[in-house]
């Protein structure tokens, strides 16, 4: 098609076979968005496209990613919010008519369906590092590296040392939003696929925390799918999120620790009781 449709903090170029998004770099665009500056979405990586009312005067036009086509989301694994969809395109209501269009000429050009056997959209070019509360972590394409800091580590990572885990010893990544309690980057390895973790995130050294401005989103997600798709290019299978019940004894720490920052002020009443009950489910 080649036209060009612009909406809030984005524009999407339609052409024959992909979506070229380009992102605004203005100061009420999300972070996010400005890290990723631009990102071609092929045809063969959507499976839908949708037309929904907006808030204020506004439609939004929304892509369906099949699933497992794009790294970026595969890390954020539903965690992003709707704000920080990179999919999602808010128009002003008056160019209503002219989304319809694209959303109709788009649509029986999406012939592909289900899983996605391997990535489509390629991961974000940057940032390759960031800082987290309790160290830093950057990735040179063929290695993970991540440096303690001695003012936020944990006395098991320090007595750990630094770490470095080349890609081809990971399976995955586990990334929680630090946009909610105990966000962190956990690297899963090969070798303990499958395995039980019961590590907390402060005293996991394949783990780094994020909290307190650490890790925000822009930063720790483009990395969390950079590695994600190293990963999967090395043909390393995905290790999944394993399952089972925590012990009681790591449980307890981690309820009271939630109530030292409760009592500090840093969880509110809700979140305290939200997290607390969590928890306890795991029992």
């Amino acid at each position: 098609m080649g036209d060009v449709l612009a909406g809030f903090h984005a524009a999407w170029e339609f052409e024959s076979d992909s979506v070229l998004i380009r992102y605004e770099r203005g100061i009420r665009t999300p972070k996010l968005f400005q890290s990723l500056g631009e990102r071609r979405v092929p045809l063969a990586a959507l499976a839908g496209v949708t037309l929904t009312p907006g808030k204020r005067g506004t439609v939004v036009l929304r892509a369906e990613p099949r699933p497992g086509a794009d790294p970026l989301l595969e890390a954020a694994a539903g965690q992003l919010k709707d704000g920080s969809d990179p999919y999602r395109l808010v128009v002003p209501a008056e160019r209503a008519t002219l989304a319809e269009y694209y959303a109709d000429e788009l649509r029986p050009l999406l012939t592909e369906s289900g899983p996605a056997d391997r990535f489509l959209v390629a991961a974000p070019e940057g940032p390759r590092q960031f800082k987290a509360y309790d160290g830093k972590a950057s990735f040179d394409g063929s290695a993970v590296h991540f440096r303690w800091s001695w003012t936020g580590a944990s006395t098991a990572k320090w007595k750990a040392g630094d770490q470095s885990f080349a890609v081809a010893d990971l399976g995955g990544v586990e990334w929680r939003s630090p946009e909610v309690f105990e966000g962190h980057l956990r690297l899963l390895r090969r070798d303990l696929a499958g395995a039980k973790l019961t590590v907390p995130a402060d005293q996991d050294p394949a783990t780094v925390v994020f909290g307190l401005g650490y890790g925000p989103v822009h930063e720790s997600l483009p990395f969390a799918a950079a590695v994600l798709e190293a990963v999967r290019a090395k043909g390393a299978a995905a290790v999944p999120t394993p399952a089972g019940r925590r012990d009681p004894a790591d449980i307890a720490e981690r309820i009271r620790h939630l109530g030292e920052l409760h009592r500090a002020g840093l969880v509110t009443d809700e979140e305290f009781a939200a997290k607390k009950a969590e928890l306890l489910a795991e029992l």
